[in-house]
């Protein structure tokens, strides 16, 4: 009975984490140039490699540790779109952020140096960059009534009662709705099966500063920092250093397959590390671990949900994804605004950020950090 409750717990942390944000993950990847093929490829790698980390950490260390894809990141890509270098540089980019999250493992500096950037500016970047995705369901609405609706009811509806899974049955009535949809129009076609899809990775420093650090950043910020707080909040102390290198090294190897990067989980966390997962807190990590397991074979279905998301109409997967950034946009918005001595470079920041600015070949989230920083610097620094 005991490993019945286990099995099932782990089940629902994996399904509730990759329903909630597969449609941001499919909607960043293709933004920043994965066909759907390399989109589904990448989806998959993430599900492989969030799958053995989790439980090689969770058993390594009982304590419920749990490895996810940065959401953040994923909708931080769909905000960038196309960079110099197309897909091959976006890759490359993918490898420097695992490069990254390795090296803040093994040199604490690095960790304190993101840590001394000012929270307000961190998130309202954030902000600025989810601000047009999440535009998206109103837009379908209006567009694509009849497939949109349904999805926008049933979140609005659980929003309220079970706040939980509010974007994980709005995913389901989206991919309902959108199968009827296609069986009045040809149905899927293609291969339905995943398959590893390896690109040769391509640097630019255009990709570096309008992909890479932002995501680094991002990753730290709104998962890594705020996915230790949620452990101790429940009594546990997350391992950093072994952390940092298994989610760095899992990037790097996933980035060849086309994810974009891994690390520990923050909202997600808690359906494992809370009571309801086991009322024996030393045997959490066993929820942890089972979830784990259960993110192996969901990474079967990658190719079939991003074939489905490639050939529904324009604009309708991306609304749903917006309708699972809304809760994250809200959290960084309240984090970004709540010091009034930060809110000014806060707005700037994300006022950059929303513009969706280009200069250099670089994109609005660089911009926008760097105008964050410099008018914080302006208001806080002694004449």
């Amino acid at each position: 009975m005991e490993r019945w409750h286990v099995a099932s717990s782990g089940a629902v942390v994996a399904l509730v984490g990759f329903a909630s944000s597969a449609m941001v993950v499919i909607a960043g990847l293709r933004a920043v140039g994965a066909s759907p093929a390399q989109a589904a490829s990448g989806l998959a790698a993430l599900c492989v490699v969030q799958g053995v980390a989790t439980i090689a950490l969770s058993h390594r260390h009982r304590i419920p540790v749990l490895i996810v894809w940065s959401t953040p990141g994923a909708a931080l890509l769909a905000g960038t779109g196309h960079v110099d270098g197309g897909w091959a540089a976006a890759v490359g980019a993918f490898v420097v952020v695992g490069l990254l999250i390795i090296l803040t493992g093994l040199w604490p500096r690095l960790g304190r140096l993101i840590a001394a950037i000012p929270t307000p500016i961190a998130q309202a970047m954030l902000a600025g960059v989810l601000l047009e995705i999440v535009l998206t369901p109103v837009h379908g609405v209006i567009d694509h009534p009849a497939l949109m609706l349904p999805p926008v009811l049933v979140w609005l509806a659980l929003i309220r009662l079970a706040p939980r899974f509010a974007v994980p049955a709005a995913f389901a009535a989206a991919m309902i709705t959108i199968g009827l949809w296609l069986s009045r129009h040809g149905g899927l076609h293609g291969d339905l099966l995943p398959r590893v899809d390896l690109t040769t990775p391509a640097f630019s420093m255009s990709a570096l500063l309008t992909i890479a650090l932002p995501l680094w950043l991002v990753t730290m910020a709104s998962q890594n920092v705020p996915g230790v707080a949620v452990l101790a909040s429940f009594g546990y102390e997350a391992p950093w250093r072994p952390s940092m290198l298994a989610t760095g090294v899992g990037t790097v190897a996933g980035a060849f397959a086309g994810g974009h990067a891994v690390n520990l989980a923050a909202l997600t966390a808690a359906l494992a590390a809370a009571p309801e997962a086991h009322p024996d807190p030393r045997q959490r990590y066993r929820v942890a671990a089972a979830a784990g397991w259960f993110f192996l074979p969901i990474a079967l279905a990658s190719a079939a949900i991003t074939a489905v998301v490639a050939i529904a109409p324009e604009g309708v997967a991306v609304g749903v994804a917006g309708l699972a950034l809304i809760s994250v946009l809200a959290a960084s918005l309240t984090a970004a605004m709540e010091a009034p001595d930060g809110r000014i470079a806060a707005a700037v920041t994300f006022i950059v950020a929303a513009s969706g600015i280009e200069a250099a070949g670089i994109g609005a989230a660089f911009w926008a950090l760097l105008a964050g920083l410099a008018v914080h610097l302006t208001l806080t620094v002694r004449r």
